[in-house]
């Protein structure tokens, strides 16, 4: 027992000691207050605020139009449904890459002809079922080779991302597979008072995601693991079952993900979802998730893929090339993850 308490005698003593107690205590409450949600919360509604301001400048006769407003929701849903799901496996110490090519495999299978004459003898559902069970199935093959064949999430999901992609274009033979059912057409980009379908299906993921990871075990369960996973198993968590079901509910969003990316588009094709992987990540990791898993919000989450949604517009409203665009990307990126080491590094990590 004596191991154990000593680590912590060193780390106490000094702070006892005080060598520069004027500079501690003026920097412990400001990292408290941005190492906590409120903190970080307020900094993305600082950003996305400077975000508008700049937009409203630049483009002043069309960027706070509501019709605008609505199109950057829109371009941000599908993101924004699969950064819901990005974030509760990246907050259980994960990763998955493989979501952008899960989306596009979706899509191309929802849209095949045998899928296609199901749903005009049924109804236009069987698009949705077939492209949910793609992306579960994909989500569930993820799962298991991290969870029960210990392979790196990393490398896992790689694979997937290359496979899925490949599978992708064999089924759809290089074709854009068009949507022949118009009612579905019809009904994904209908209004509900006033809102766009997409808008709708982006809000309902993001609340049943806040309270999956707020108000439930499962979300409990997913922080213990990425805060420490040694110590959840100890605590009785099925950590590898645990897991597993995280990337069937990423790969589920992905399959979401594709039928919205079926009603936007109106075809199915494999290159739907292309780099989606890369922005949805980025989403999360601004939004204040550690990528090293053990916290993270929805919240914070919706608020960075309305950020990169809203800089997008921002661009596009000037006309600047998308090359400009990648770059700012990047800065807010790197900045992002040096604001994390800074304020947001949990309590005895390194």
């Amino acid at each position: 027992m004596s191991e154990p308490t000593t680590p912590t005698r060193a780390r106490t003593v000094p702070a006892e000691a005080g060598q520069a107690p004027s500079s501690s205590s003026a920097g412990s409450p400001v990292r408290a207050f941005f190492s906590g949600s409120a903190g970080r919360n307020i900094g993305l509604v600082v950003a996305l605020v400077v975000m508008l301001i700049v937009g409203a400048i630049t483009a002043p006769g069309t960027f706070l139009t509501v019709d605008n407003v609505f199109v950057i929701l829109r371009q941000a849903s599908i993101t924004g449904v699969v950064a819901i799901a990005m974030t509760l496996v990246i907050i259980a110490g994960g990763i998955d890459l493989s979501v952008g090519s899960v989306v596009g495999l979706a899509s191309v299978v929802g849209t095949l002809a045998v899928v296609q004459d199901l749903a005009d003898s049924m109804h236009w559902i069987v698009f949705v079922i077939f492209a949910l069970a793609v992306g579960a199935a994909a989500g569930l093959i993820n799962g298991i080779v991290i969870a029960y064949g210990n392979v790196v999430a990393f490398m896992a999901t790689l694979a997937m991302l290359v496979g899925a992609r490949g599978l992708a274009e064999i089924l759809a033979e290089r074709r854009t597979l068009v949507v022949e059912d118009r009612s579905f057409i019809t009904f994904m980009n209908a209004d509900i008072l006033g809102v766009n379908m997409l808008i709708w299906i982006f809000a309902i993921v993001a609340v049943l995601g806040w309270v999956l990871l707020n108000r439930t075990t499962f979300g409990r369960r997913t922080v213990a693991i990425g805060g420490n996973r040694e110590a959840a198993r100890l605590a009785g968590i099925n950590v590898k079952r645990h897991v597993m079901w995280l990337y069937v509910l990423a790969g589920l969003a992905s399959g979401i993900a594709g039928v919205m990316f079926l009603g936007r588009t109106t075809a199915g094709s494999s290159t739907n979802g292309q780099l989606l992987e890369l922005d949805v990540i980025a989403a999360v990791v601004v939004g204040g998730t550690l990528l090293v898993g053990g916290r993270g919000t929805i919240t914070g989450t919706v608020f960075g893929v309305l950020i990169f949604a809203t800089l997008t517009n921002v661009f596009i409203q000037n006309n600047l090339s998308s090359s400009v665009q990648a770059v700012a990307k990047g800065v807010i990126i790197v900045v992002a993850v040096l604001l994390q080491q800074r304020f947001s590094r949990p309590p005895g990590r390194g």
